[in-house]
C-alpha cells in the first residue's frame, strides 16, 4: 500500500554516497504519521553549512550556519492528493559533527533533525517552555518508534 505522505529527497553531490534518502524519508514519515497529518508531500534537501548560512541569513535575518531550517507551505498538492507541507534544509556536515559530539551515529542525527523539522512544517515550535515540552515530548515518541538511538538531545 503506498503511502499516503511523499518525501523528496535531495542530496548534494558530495556526500550523496554518505546518506541513504530512505532514512530521511522514514523520519519525515514517522513523524507525520505520529501527527496524523493528513495526505501530502514535503521536499528535503541535504546540503552544506554554507547553504544553509545563506537560506538562514536571507529568509530569517540570522548570518549563522544552523543544522536545520523549516519553510512551511499549507498549498495544495494535486500530484500527492493533499497538501504541500513544505521544505526542509539540513546540513550534512553539521549533522556529522552533532552526532560525534553527541555520542551517536550521523544517521540517528539526521533522523532527529528530519524529525525536528517536520514537526516545525506541522506547527510545533519551542520559543516557550509548554511549547518545547509538547514538541520534545513529540519527538522523544517519534524517535522512539524509528529506533533511531538518540537518547537525549537539546536545540
Amino acid at each position: 500500500m503506498p503511502s499516503k505522505h511523499t518525501v523528496h529527497v535531495q542530496i548534494d553531490e558530495e556526500f550523496a554516497g554518505d546518506v541513504r534518502p530512505g532514512l530521511l524519508r522514514q523520519a519525515a514519515r514517522a513523524a507525520l504519521a505520529h501527527q496524523q497529518a493528513g495526505a501530502g508531500s514535503l521536499s528535503i534537501a541535504l546540503s552544506t553549512d554554507q547553504t544553509l548560512r545563506a537560506l538562514n541569513r536571507r529568509f530569517l535575518g540570522h548570518d549563522t550556519p544552523t543544522d536545520v531550517l523549516s519553510f512551511p507551505s499549507d498549498s495544495d498538492d494535486p500530484d500527492a492528493g493533499g497538501t504541500y507541507f513544505g521544505d526542509l534544509a539540513i546540513s550534512y556536515p553539521r549533522a556529522c559533527a552533532q552526532a560525534q559530539a553527541g555520542g551517536h551515529s550521523p544517521e540517528a542525527e539526521l533522523q532527529l533533525l528530519a524529525v525536528h523539522g517536520v514537526l516545525h512544517l506541522l506547527g510545533h515550535d519551542h520559543a516557550r517552555a509548554a511549547e518545547k515540552k509538547r514538541m520534545w515530548q513529540a519527538q522523544a515518541e517519534i524517535l522512539t518508534e524509528l529506533k533511531a538511538g538518540i537518547l537525549s538531545f537539546e536545540f
